[in-house]
């Protein structure tokens, strides 16, 4: 990604909730105030005005975006599984006793400043890049912070996750957690990936899970974004913001047991959406 600026995706992934929003049938998808959510802390981030807000809001946007479908069929609709898929396991994780929640690459998510408030007996982290988390960081504490959420500013690729929590004065290494890896997996390197789980596993107690999401290899060896890849991968290069990795769904179970962390394929919701598969692993 541009190192120096926030992320374009963060900000497109945001704009695309909103226009769900707007979509007749996802209210039945979308996670209870997502939306609003998203609205407000996009605007007051400024990361997007009022007026990308209300365009992101109009029937013409969802036009727009089921238009587009034709790149990456079913894309569009994916983004309200995947935000609802993650925060289902993330409510569940917290219903079974887990006392934290990791987002990873967070961007304008906004589960944790919804959640926390829902439950604070639980602490709610988020990592990402400065250039993105500190922008984020303006839009929360603009709408009011939450003494349970916390926002870290931190280049992942620079430093080690493990170093940045251990150093945390709340975090709990020995804690059932759940972590959150969405669209993210995609673009990091294969190195980085398996990297990624390891330190999850290194950091996080008994009963832990990790929720993500993740694009299969296809027959040629790049990640698979449908009939028009060679396309969508020269147009995310081009934004600088590449997909560098992506996995076989065959062989998930093995790469996730050498990291640490046992699949969970019978977890409803996981399978594919879109050009993304979904998945959950334990430890």
């Amino acid at each position: 990604m541009r190192k120096d600026k926030p992320s374009r995706t963060a900000y497109k992934v945001g704009v695309n909730i909103v226009s769900l929003g707007s979509k007749p049938g996802m209210e039945k998808i979308l996670p209870a105030g997502i939306v609003e959510a998203t609205e407000k802390i996009l605007v007051a981030a400024g990361a997007a005005s009022e007026t990308v807000v209300r365009v992101a809001r109009s029937q013409w946007a969802v036009s727009l975006y089921e238009w587009f479908d034709w790149m990456m069929p079913g894309q569009f609709e994916a983004f309200a599984h995947r935000k609802a898929f993650c925060e289902h396991q993330v409510r569940e994780v917290i219903r079974a006793g887990a006392g934290q929640v990791l987002v990873l690459g967070a961007g304008y998510d906004t589960l944790g400043w919804r959640l926390a408030p829902e439950f604070p007996g639980v602490d709610f982290f988020e990592i990402d890049h400065p250039a993105t988390a500190v922008r984020k960081a303006k839009g929360v504490a603009a709408l009011g912070g939450r003494d349970n959420l916390y926002l870290i500013g931190e280049d992942l690729g620079q430093r080690k996750m493990v170093d940045v929590l251990e150093a945390h004065r709340k975090w709990d290494k020995s804690a059932a957690t759940v972590i959150v890896a969405e669209g993210l997996l995609m673009y990091l390197s294969a190195a980085a990936v398996r990297d990624l789980f390891l330190q999850a596993a290194a950091i996080t107690g008994p009963g832990s899970r990790i929720v993500f999401t993740y694009t299969a290899t296809g027959a040629d060896g790049r990640p698979d974004a449908g009939k028009w890849t060679g396309l969508v991968l020269w147009i995310l290069k081009s934004s600088r913001e590449p997909w560098l990795s992506s996995i076989r769904p065959e062989e998930l179970p093995g790469f996730l047991a050498e990291t640490g962390w046992t699949y969970l394929p019978e977890t409803q919701g996981t399978g594919r959406h879109g050009v993304e598969y979904f998945g959950v692993a334990t430890r």
